[in-house]
């Protein structure tokens, strides 16, 4: 393993950035609100600190430190906005260690047609990449018009999910009993002309009691009795899928998390196929909503 291993760190952590505008609905002790009730958005603050949770086969990963912050506001009228930072450290037990911060903000529109992204990726303190764009629907196409790296026009399937909405589809098909969604999702990462097809796995709702976690989460009141679900979203390249004529794909990486209703994500988990990185919950603040005028 090289450490532009670096690369699927840097990736993986925009997806967990745009993940995080998770939806934020009122719920009822421990019952799921009906799979057609409006999805409310709520500002809140998170911190996860990271750790190496496992390796496999010949990975030369010794160790992984480092913290996932986010920021989201906005509301339904204004749509919802996103600040994230990443910093990972990568130690491959060789006395060499790399270190990536990415920087990123976003903003989408409520009704799921507009996006805009801007991020810049630093490995050992050198800005490696910078991406600046916007992404609109319409009933043909998705349009992206990219600024930086450089300028370009992209015309991506009109079928592509932004990352918000593609959580309302994940609580709504939660609520909804389903276990699986399969659609293509476009964040803005890596230099701006990638898709992802993705593989999201609901799991069953997770019981009062059940699965104990050492985080913010555990003590929050807040939580107590709002319903949760285990989810698992693998993101797969889709260029190379087109190119793979193998049939066989593997992911780039994958997501986990136990996912609440009212929009937390605990326990988080970045599998990069050769090793595993958690996310501890550390902290969590949630806001006040603003409401609509």
């Amino acid at each position: 393993m090289v450490v532009d291993d670096m690369a699927p760190l840097r990736a993986a952590a925009v997806a967990i950035g745009l993940l995080s505008l998770t939806v934020l609905a009122p719920a009822r002790a421990q019952d799921a609100a009906a799979p057609d009730a409006p999805v409310v958005l709520v500002p809140h603050r998170a911190i996860y600190d990271l750790s190496l949770g496992e390796t496999r086969g010949d990975s030369q990963v010794a160790a992984v430190s480092g913290r996932i912050v986010y920021d989201f506001g906005g509301n339904a009228c204004e749509g919802y906005s996103l600040d994230f930072r990443q910093v990972s450290e990568l130690d491959t037990g060789e006395g060499k260690v790399s270190t990536s911060d990415l920087r990123s903000t976003t903003w989408e529109g409520a009704d799921a047609k507009s996006f805009k992204f801007n991020s810049q990726n630093f490995v050992d303190q050198n800005l490696v990449d910078s991406v600046d764009g916007h992404a609109e629907h319409d009933a043909t196409k998705t349009a992206v018009d990219l600024d930086k790296p450089q300028q370009k026009s992209l015309k991506l399937d009109p079928g592509v999910v932004f990352p918000t909405q593609h959580m309302v589809r994940a609580i709504q098909a939660a609520r909804a009993g389903k276990t699986i969604l399969n659609f293509p999702v476009y964040d803005g990462s890596d230099t701006g002309d990638k898709v992802f097809n993705t593989l999201t796995v609901i799991g069953h709702k997770i019981a009062p009691g059940e699965r104990h976690h050492d985080d913010v989460a555990a003590d929050e009141p807040k939580l107590a009795n709002v319903a949760r679900w285990p989810v698992t979203i693998s993101y797969f390249d889709k260029a190379k899928a087109k190119a793979d004529n193998s049939g066989e794909e593997t992911p780039a990486y994958t997501i986990g998390f136990e996912l609440y209703e009212n929009g937390i994500s605990r326990a988080l988990t970045l599998d990069y196929n050769d090793f595993v990185v958690d996310g501890k919950l550390t902290s969590l603040e949630i806001k006040d909503r603003k409401p609509c005028p």
